[in-house]
C-alpha cells in the first residue's frame, strides 16, 4: 500500500493506493490549516497496516531532484533548495514529508518531482536567450512542471490509442487551477510552456502565465511596485480571476456569468491555450492526437469545444461532446487527429513513481 500526498497551492490531496492500483480511501481538502492536513494524512496513514511508502509530489526538484527518489538529508537538501522556485507548493510539501517522517520513522518517503517528466528535454528547448553567465551561475533553464499528470495521460493515451509510449506523438494539456500544454514526441517531452517557475505559459485561475518582462520591470521602475507586490500580483490575483475583474477564477462560474469581464476571461484564456497547442506541434513530425486532462480539460466540455474551435488548420476537429464517464478518444476513427479526454490521477502516477524509487 501507498500514501500519497499531493500537495497544491492551496489544497491538500491524499490517497491509499493498493498494489493493484485500486485508491482504497482518500482526504481530498481545500485550504486547510497545517493540522488539519496533518490529521488527514496520519489518520489514513494509521488506515493502512501494510503501508510500504509514502509518496510525495514535489512540483519543483530543481536541477538536483530530477527523478523520483527516497528522501534523505542530500535528497531533502536539494528540494529545499527549490523552494524559491515554487515557493506557492514545495514549502508546504516539505513541511508534510517531515511530518509524516517523524510519525512513521519506518517508513520511507519518497520525493516525486513533477519536472522529471521533462529532464530530458532538447537543448535548444531548454535554454533561455540570456547572458551565458547568468545561466551558469544561477542554473537559469527551461524545467517544465505537471510532469505526474503528463506521464498518466501519456500511459492512457498510448492505451486508448493502442500502441506504444514511444510512437506516440501528441500534444498534451493539462487545465486546472494550474494550467500548460506539452510536446510529445516519440513519447518523451519535446517542449512545455511552463519555464523556470510554475508562473510561466498559459493563463491559469489566479497566475498570470506569460507577460512581457519589459511589463514587469515597467511596473517596478515607473510605476512604484515592490517586487513583493509583482509577485502577489502575478500569483494570486492575475489569470482568469484577474481577465474577470475579480469574478471568479473558476471556469464553471465564467462560464454561466453573461458579464462582459467573464466573457472576455474565456475567451483570452482558450485564445492562450489555443496558441500554445499550434506552438507546440512544430515540435513534432506528426500529430497523433490532442489530450485534455487536468480538472477543466477533464470535467469543463465548453472549454474544449472553445479550444478545439480555432485548431481545423492543424486537422483537429470541434469537439462538441457531453463529459465521459471514463478516458476516451472524442473523435471518429477517421479524424486526422484523435482528441482524447483523459481523467486526472495523479494520485496513480505518484504510486507508480515511488514504487520505482523503492525497487517495489
Amino acid at each position: 500500500m501507498i500514501l500519497t500526498v499531493n500537495t497544491g497551492s492551496g489544497s491538500v490531496k491524499a490517497d491509499l493506493v493498493a498494489d493493484d492500483d485500486q485508491v482504497v480511501a482518500s482526504a481530498h481538502l481545500d485550504s486547510p490549516s497545517t493540522e488539519e492536513a496533518l490529521d488527514a494524512l496520519s489518520d489514513l496513514a494509521d488506515r493502512a497496516s501494510d503501508l510500504t511508502a509514502v509518496g510525495h509530489r514535489l512540483v519543483h526538484g530543481g536541477p538536483d531532484v530530477t527523478r523520483p527518489v527516497v528522501a534523505d538529508a542530500q535528497t531533502l537538501a536539494a528540494a529545499r533548495a527549490a523552494e524559491s522556485l515554487a515557493p506557492l507548493h514545495v514549502p508546504p510539501a516539505l513541511r508534510f514529508l517531515k511530518a509524516l517522517s517523524d510519525r512513521l520513522d519506518t517508513v520511507p518517503q519518497v520525493l516525486c518531482p513533477d519536472t522529471a517528466f521533462h529532464r530530458d528535454l532538447p537543448e535548444h528547448a531548454a535554454t533561455y536567450a540570456l547572458p551565458a553567465e547568468w545561466r551558469d551561475e544561477y542554473g537559469l533553464r527551461r524545467y517544465g512542471f505537471h510532469g505526474l499528470s503528463y506521464s498518466w495521460a501519456l500511459s492512457r493515451t498510448a492505451a486508448l490509442l493502442d500502441r506504444p509510449e514511444s510512437e506516440v506523438d501528441a500534444v498534451l494539456t493539462h487545465l486546472g487551477g494550474g494550467c500548460s500544454v506539452c510536446a510529445v514526441r516519440a513519447g518523451r517531452s519535446v517542449d512545455t510552456s511552463m519555464g523556470f517557475t510554475p508562473l510561466d505559459g498559459v493563463p491559469m485561475s489566479k497566475r498570470s502565465g506569460a507577460v512581457d518582462p519589459g511589463l514587469l520591470l515597467w511596473l517596478q521602475r515607473e510605476a512604484g511596485l515592490t517586487a513583493e507586490e509583482v509577485e502577489d500580483g502575478l500569483n494570486h490575483r492575475s489569470g482568469l480571476l484577474g481577465l474577470s475583474r475579480g469574478e471568479s477564477a473558476d471556469t464553471r462560474d465564467l462560464v454561466a456569468s453573461d458579464s462582459p469581464a467573464a466573457q472576455l476571461a474565456m475567451t483570452a484564456f482558450t485564445h492562450r491555450v489555443r496558441r500554445e497547442i499550434a506552438a507546440s506541434t512544430t515540435n513534432l513530425t506528426r500529430l497523433d492526437a490532442l489530450v485534455f486532462t487536468g480538472e477543466i480539460g477533464w470535467d469543463q466540455p465548453e472549454v474544449r469545444t472553445a479550444v478545439t474551435e480555432g485548431l481545423h488548420l492543424l486537422g483537429i476537429p470541434t469537439i462538441i461532446s457531453d463529459n465521459s464517464p471514463v478516458d476516451a478518444v472524442l473523435t471518429p476513427p477517421d479524424s486526422a487527429v484523435a482528441v482524447l479526454v483523459v481523467e486526472p490521477r495523479e494520485e496513480l502516477a505518484i504510486a507508480h513513481a515511488t514504487r520505482s524509487a523503492i525497487g517495489a
